[in-house]
């Protein structure tokens, strides 16, 4: 009789919906159930980072505006009527302005942990500070950060930080960060910042969602892959997956849903451990986690791996 062949699955928590994305799906709903809300309902970018809750709120009729390069200044632009929702990853007051010219029903939904990077920022500036901020091109988060004053030094990696003016010595310097960033991007930087200003004021703003879920990666058992369940778009997973790579030397691969697995990734493999970023749903997670339970290698009847779920089973 041929041995049956099963990995061990590991499950890493914690896993699920972070406060700021319940609150913005949360948000979303109500409008989509409110009839007082003016119709047509506009998201201004995606509400969270994840392709699934964004169709599925499409099927209710929401419509999310993210052309790639347009900012979200230009993109309130297109909208003339109905209600728009500002998401979870900040907005700035130049746009909401524009809202309120525009006669707009708008609510906002950034998450409390990215306004309090805004909100120490602009009081550092009133301090007479010279603000330095660690974040991602083209982000929606440090699109907001970046418009509350035009003398934000913006610094995404060790190059940038190279670049800074040397004269900032001598001033009063402030640093923070996106909050979705992974420890290992700030700490490379920060090495270049100590050498250049000694004196520097450093804010550690990755909020504790990405953080614990950091420290799960780092702290788990070694295994031979780690799957990471999150959309491609979104900061947070990205960097669960450099975690995984960088510090446990853990070949790591992020999968928007159990569609994405190459099942190549599995031959061979022993062990696997399962994470997710902190706007994806339980329920893709839960698939994936459960496809890998049941998956033989030997056994091409556990091979099938397509998804089935219905849209509208991630809300």
């Amino acid at each position: 009789m041929e041995m049956v062949i099963r990995m061990k699955v590991i499950d890493l928590t914690p896993r699920g919906y972070c406060h700021g994305v319940l609150s913005a799906l949360a948000m979303v709903k109500k409008v989509i159930k409110t009839e007082s809300y003016p119709r047509p309902i506009y998201v201004l970018g995606q509400i969270v980072h994840n392709e699934k809750i964004t169709k599925a709120f499409d099927a209710y009729g929401v419509i999310s505006l993210d052309q790639k390069g347009k900012t979200r200044l230009e993109m309130i632009e297109e909208v003339n009527s109905g209600t728009v929702i500002f998401t979870a990853h900040g907005i700035s007051e130049q746009v909401i302005n524009r809202a309120k010219e525009k006669g707009l029903t708008f609510l906002n939904a950034t998450c409390r942990d990215v306004y309090k990077v805004h909100k120490a920022i602009k009081e550092k500036l009133d301090e007479g500070y010279e603000i330095i901020y660690i974040g991602h091109r083209n982000h929606p988060e440090p699109e907001a950060i970046l418009a509350i004053d035009s003398k934000i030094y913006f610094v995404e990696d060790e190059k940038d930080a190279l670049l800074l003016p040397n004269e900032l010595k001598d001033k009063k310097v402030f640093v923070t960060n996106q909050t979705t960033l992974s420890l290992y991007d700030i700490d490379s930087v920060l090495k270049i910042l100590e050498t250049k200003y000694p004196n520097y004021l450093f804010d550690n703003e990755i909020c504790n969602a990405t953080t614990v879920r950091q420290e799960a990666v780092v702290n788990q058992e070694d295994v031979d892959l780690m799957l990471v369940v999150g959309d491609k778009m979104s900061s947070n997973s990205n960097k669960l997956a450099f975690v995984g790579n960088k510090a446990k030397k853990i070949k790591s691969h992020l999968i928007g849903g159990v569609e994405d697995i190459d099942l190549n990734w599995l031959k061979g493999i022993d062990s696997v451990s399962v994470t997710s970023g902190a706007s994806t749903p339980t329920i893709v997670t839960n698939e994936v986690v459960e496809f890998l339970k049941q998956y033989k290698e030997n056994d091409p009847n556990t091979w099938d791996h397509q998804t089935k779920l219905n849209i509208l089973d991630i809300l």
